[in-house]
């Protein structure tokens, strides 16, 4: 009499299930978490933003910058100014409002509930309101 080696139909069911069901748990958390970080990105982005806003107007007489690159520009002050205005990263749209009275910096989730969930503006003073 000869034995097979091997498993059945029913076992590898069996560990397929509990792979789904492990996949089904895990997969949830990682995409709450990188929307975690997509937000927290997204809020230092806006505040370096702001600070180089702010840091432009103490170094010209109270007057803010008025384009995001050229000279003088916001990217005299941070290099990657123009790279994040009107630009879409790590799941957020950077909106840059400029003008020599004062500035307005949005961040904003592309896909709301899914690349973030909270909208970050930054307003003249450097003041962040998370939406």
């Amino acid at each position: 009499m000869m034995k097979r080696k091997g498993f059945t139909l029913v076992e590898i069911m069996i560990v397929v299930a509990i792979i789904a069901l492990l996949a089904a748990i895990a997969i949830p958390n990682l995409l709450a978490a990188r929307r975690t970080a997509n937000e927290a990105a997204a809020k230092a982005t806006v505040r370096s933003l702001a600070t180089a806003a702010e840091t432009y107007s103490t170094s010209h007489a109270g007057s803010y910058p008025t384009a995001v690159s050229g000279t003088p520009s916001l990217t005299d002050f941070i290099s990657s100014a123009s790279s994040y205005c009107e630009q879409d990263i790590q799941g957020y749209h950077y909106t840059c409002t400029l003008a020599s009275g004062g500035y307005t910096f949005e961040a904003k989730p592309v896909t709301f509930g899914t690349t973030g969930s909270v909208t970050y503006t930054a307003t003249t003073g450097g003041v962040i309101t998370p939406l």
